[in-house]
């Protein structure tokens, strides 16, 4: 089985190929450059490498947010345009759950934050010792409020995402109980950890057709919050 992942919900572009249970390919970069320069070019350059037909793949799996409401929308875009002209299904990986399938096998809690802005993450807590266990399905929530519930929880806790550097001084500050962060090659998305949960998700049936993917934003634009009057 080849699942193409796209992962694009942060800065993080990332482009991989899973053959089964092995990664074959995979592009990431974490850089200044929108993902309309980056991810199709990286698509491109694996599939000359690898002198892959795109056509053979079994199905495209997108990190389906939350996440940069541009991002997503490019990455939205791009897996749905090439499962209609490949028709191949799409699978919708929620993007905190892959973050947390970047650290399979760990004994702690594992706690993927995201910078949401306005004083917000995007979170959820797992499990991944033997596979993916959701303990808190991803949500937005206050950092403050995210460290009093681990600190009830009274377990060790693995951080990782973009939000550690915007809030490692107040986990620093505010943390009872042991804590570690990911190392650089495991704390941000990647499209490796999106395709290898999609396997598994494929292999489950879980899969929509390029018509019916659509992002989970979990929270709206925000000029459509401040046109509302909406402060989060």
């Amino acid at each position: 089985m080849k699942i193409l992942g796209i992962e694009s919900s942060s800065l993080v572009a990332s482009v991989a190929l899973v053959t089964d249970e092995i990664l074959t390919a995979e592009y990431t970069i974490n850089y200044k450059k929108t993902h309309s320069q980056t991810l199709l070019p990286m698509l491109d350059e694996i599939s000359r490498m690898l002198e892959l037909d795109l056509h053979t793949i079994d199905g495209i799996a997108v990190s389906g947010g939350p996440g940069s409401f541009t991002g997503l929308r490019i990455g939205s875009a791009t897996a749905k345009g090439l499962g209609l002209a490949l028709k191949k299904p799409l699978i919708h990986v929620p993007t905190v759950d892959a973050m947390a399938y970047n650290l399979w096998g760990a004994e702690a809690l594992v706690c993927p934050i995201m910078d949401a802005r306005r004083s917000q993450v995007y979170t959820g807590l797992y499990y991944v010792m033997d596979d993916l266990q959701v303990e808190m399905a991803q949500c937005a929530m206050s950092m403050e409020t995210l460290i009093q519930q681990l600190n009830q929880r009274g377990e060790k806790v693995i951080f990782l995402g973009d939000g550690v550097p915007a809030y490692v001084s107040l986990i620093q500050k505010e943390m009872k109980v042991p804590y570690a962060f990911a190392p650089a090659q495991s704390n941000r998305q990647r499209a490796a950890s999106v395709a290898a949960l999609g396997r598994i998700y494929m292999e489950r049936g879980q899969i929509e057709t390029a018509a019916d993917h659509k992002p989970e934003y979990l929270r709206k634009p925000q000029a459509e919050r401040e046109r509302e009057g909406i402060q989060l």
